[in-house]
Formats: C-alpha cells, structure tokens, sequence
C-alpha cells in the first residue's frame, strides 16, 4: 500500500506540508522549447505563461472545435453548466471529443515540455474546455488541483501538471486566471470530509478541497498574487499544486482556454487517498491510458 505523503480531508484543522516532489523532475539540459530561464521561473513560481505560441490560423481553428464541444448535450454528465444558469462552464474529455483536440495533444510545443519536466512517457490525466461567459462567467475558487486528484482520484505524487491555450485574449478584466507564485512548494491539507459524488458539485462551485482563509492569506501576503494575460494563442503552463482561482466576468468579452492535464506515466491513479469512490473516467483517466506519443503529430492549420 503506497504511503500517504499529502494527506487531506481527515484531520479537524488545515496543516502545511512542504513538498517533497521535484518541480522539475528531469536532471538533464533544458527543454529546447523553452529557455533555461523559463526553467528557473517555472521550478520558482510553479507556473510560465508563454504568448503567442499558435498562430491565427491555429487559434481559429481550435476557437471553431470549442465551439462545436460548446454545443454538446447539456445533459451529458461531461457538460457542466454554470450555477444558477445554463450557460456551459466546462466541457470534458474534448480529446475525444474532437479529432483537432486529440491531434494537439501530441503536438511537440506541448508534449515535449511536458515529457521534459515529468521525465518521463505522459499522458492525459483530464481534458476541458472552460467558459467564462461575457456578463455571467461565475468563479472558480481558489484551490491546488493535486490536492482533489489526490484525494478524490489517487493521484500519488505531485508529477503533472496543466497547460491552458488561450482561445479568446485574457485580459486584467474578463475573469482571467489568477495563480499564487510559490505556493507549490507546500501543500494545504483541507479539512471537510468528501461526500459521495462529490463532483457533481464541486463542477459548479467547488467547498470542498480548498484551502483555510489563514493558511491562504500568509501564503498570499508572502508571495503575492499574478495574473498572466495575454493574446489568444497563449499557453500557461501551471503545476499540479500551485494554488490558482479567477473571479467573475462581468465584461462584455467571454473567455475561453482549453485544457490538457499531462501526468507521467509512472504517476497512474491508484485508489482514491480520500477513501471515496474514484471519480469517472471523463474527469480522471484510469481507463486504455496511451502516451501521447503514439498518436504524435502536429496539429495543422485550417487552409
């Protein structure tokens, strides 16, 4: 039985556990498709923001697949819809989904830092498309990912981590993604035990598995708080760990990223350290796990 080194969900009190996973797990010279400054920042800050890594024509592709998955059943348990409406949140497993999305995921911008920093044969723990729709995009709360992939999946170690496209510019105003540099290095153990089907809520507004107002307000007056934005076409790159959240969007201007969650290999989901049920496959992959590469090429640009 595999020891338990992030423990959360059992105790009455939150804790702080430093980490003790690498950030960067390969030794070896840094990724060519990135700098060895990127490599610095992304092991200090837990996150690197690169703009401008597809192009229009890539972006308005992947802009029209969005909106094909947008248009999926809203009553299919991969649609979540935002609270109090039905406008789509978020839409899951779109690798499958869209034969553009399962081309991308194997493309060598993204895979290539993904096998370097994990050191090792990845693939897709999770896939989505998130909406922030203008006027009435509701939250996300603040929240370290590992700590529900742990819990609620059996993730065993920190060894993925997630990379969000830009299909739409993000800016200061339109509910952009706000992460806490830093705040991967120590892990916040949550208190509240974890009901059953717990992510048929936590889709919509996540309470449980995340972290205590204390344990968050030093982490923020000790490291402060970013939010990267950019052009369409971007990729935020953020550890499994480090804490992140965004605000409502009250603009005119919705916005959209896409998702890939690239776990090592080595790291497959065993059971759930929270002793739930595992969630669906659809959230977390236990299923036919293939690495990317065996389906490596490039995506193409729409003619």
């Amino acid at each position: 039985m595999l020891t338990d080194m992030y423990r959360s969900r059992h105790s009455s009190r939150p804790t702080i556990i430093d980490r003790v996973d690498p950030v960067i797990w390969s030794d070896k010279d840094h990724c060519p498709m990135i700098s060895a400054e990127d490599e610095k920042f992304y092991e200090k800050n837990g996150f690197l923001f690169l703009k401008n890594v597809f192009s229009e024509k890539e972006v308005a592709q992947l802009r029209r697949e969005a909106d094909q998955v947008e248009n999926s059943d809203p009553t299919d348990d991969e649609v979540v819809s935002e609270p109090g409406s039905n406008e789509v949140r978020s839409v899951f497993r779109v690798h499958d989904k869209s034969d553009v999305f399962a081309r991308l995921i194997s493309d060598d911008r993204l895979v290539a830092i993904a096998e370097h920093f994990l050191n090792d044969d990845v693939y897709i723990h999770q896939s989505r498309v998130n909406f922030k729709p203008a006027f009435k995009g509701k939250e996300f709360f603040w929240h370290s990912d590992f700590e529900t992939w742990h819990t609620e999946d059996g993730m065993p170690r920190m060894r993925a981590f997630s990379m969000s496209i830009t299909l739409t510019d993000n800016s200061a105003h339109n509910g952009p993604l706000m992460l806490i540099p830093g705040s991967h290095k120590q892990f916040i153990s949550c208190v509240g035990e974890t009901p059953d089907q717990n992510y048929k809520s936590s889709l919509k507004i996540q309470e449980i598995g995340t972290p205590d107002q204390g344990n968050l307000s030093q982490m923020v007056d000790e490291n402060g708080i970013v939010a990267p934005v950019g052009p369409a076409g971007s990729v935020l790159i953020f550890d499994c760990n480090t804490l992140h959240g965004s605000g409502n969007n009250i603009t005119p201007y919705p916005r959209s990223n896409l998702f890939f969650v690239y776990n090592a290999m080595s790291n497959r989901l065993v059971a759930p350290f929270g002793g739930t049920k595992p969630r669906p496959n659809f959230l977390a992959t236990r299923k036919d796990i293939v690495p990317v590469r065996t389906g490596r090429h490039k995506i193409r640009a729409a003619e």
